[in-house]
């Protein structure tokens, strides 16, 4: 297993997008929008997990994931998907890890995620910060890590 960091001139930037597009969860969908559409900032990337060359999970960092700016938190790890059929491999957690190292190579202090999830990023160490509203006006969890857990 592999994790890479992805930006639109990686060779697996396209594939990566076509499996977020095609996992059939919401979170993929809005990913591989985003990615079509290259909305990210110079910094932010999509992280992949890789088996043999084949895509088996993905997720986000990016400034503000589905946290509206107002509330002054960032950076964000976002869109956290592993296939059905790979999960209970730690995956997530590795991918969260990865995430967090990255943030913090950019003098990041924390990251921040947004989950309906409950019980499942606390395993990974993060803190429940309270309930907020997202850009499409759902309700969700904001936990928070420090990135000086990453080493």
């Amino acid at each position: 297993m592999e994790i890479i960091a992805i930006t639109k001139t990686h060779p697996l930037w396209e594939t990566a997008r076509r499996f977020a597009a095609e996992s059939g969860w919401p979170g993929g969908a809005f990913l591989a929008k985003q990615m079509e559409e290259d909305r990210f900032l110079p910094w932010e990337r999509v992280f992949v997990v890789c088996d043999g060359g084949a895509l088996c999970g993905f997720c986000s960092f990016t400034q503000y994931d589905e946290m509206p700016e107002r509330y002054g938190y960032s950076p964000f790890i976002g869109c956290v998907y592993v296939d059905p059929s790979r999960r209970g491999n730690r995956l997530s957690e590795k991918m969260l890890l990865a995430a967090s190292r990255y943030a913090k190579t950019l003098g990041y202090e924390s990251v921040y995620l947004m989950s309906g999830e409950q019980g499942l990023y606390e395993k990974y160490g993060f803190q429940k910060l309270g309930e907020f509203a997202t850009i499409f006006g759902t309700l969700e969890s904001l936990f928070a890590k420090s990135t000086k857990d990453t080493d």
